[in-house]
């Protein structure tokens, strides 16, 4: 892992895109920018998808990221909103990836993990973690950029983390379930 480094996190929306920039060095992180992206006033999906890709490729120009972090949609019962919020976390990791930069994906519960220890937690639960952390002095009125931010912060505490899908309780298991690797 690299000593400095800069991470941007987003928390995609085709409402609200709430995105947190940090920069860490050693084991420090320090807060470069949280905002977000207003996009109620756009009443066309195809509008909103382009300012999505502009701002997020005008954030990885200003900030030059080494990684960006993003948060996974959650599964919903209405499609169509799936579908569009779906849309709008390609179209920035679409400006990403135009820029070769690498991009990690974390569910909302593997980032409330990280944040507060706890998988459940409110967003302002997050967010007031987040202001300790960070030492940030009044928290904006909505709370997408908090999580744009714990999606980046997430990032910093998960690097050089092994992530497997497979979850072993012991040699014995492991062995039995990897007999074709044992020599």
């Amino acid at each position: 892992m690299p000593t400095e480094q800069i991470i941007l996190g987003i928390d995609p929306g085709t409402t609200i895109m709430g995105f947190g920039v940090i920069k860490t060095y050693d084991k420090k992180m320090e807060l470069l920018q949280l905002n977000e992206l207003n996009l109620k006033k756009y009443s066309d999906h195809y509008t909103k998808l382009r300012f999505i890709f502009e701002r997020s490729i005008e954030l990885i120009e200003t900030f030059h990221p080494d990684h960006i972090a993003i948060e996974a949609p959650f599964f919903g019962k209405n499609v169509q909103s799936m579908l569009k919020l779906g849309r709008a976390q390609g179209t920035a990791m679409a400006a990403g990836l135009s820029r070769q930069i690498p991009i990690t994906e974390y569910s909302p519960k593997k980032i409330k993990m990280a944040i507060t220890g706890n998988g459940n937690s409110s967003k302002e639960q997050v967010a007031g973690m987040l202001q300790n952390l960070l030492k940030i002095k009044t928290l904006p009125k909505n709370l997408d950029s908090t999580d744009g931010l714990a999606a980046a912060v997430c990032h910093f505490y998960n690097q050089g983390k092994i992530q497997g899908s497979k979850s072993y309780s012991g040699w014995s298991a492991f062995v039995k379930n990897n007999e074709k690797r044992i020599s």
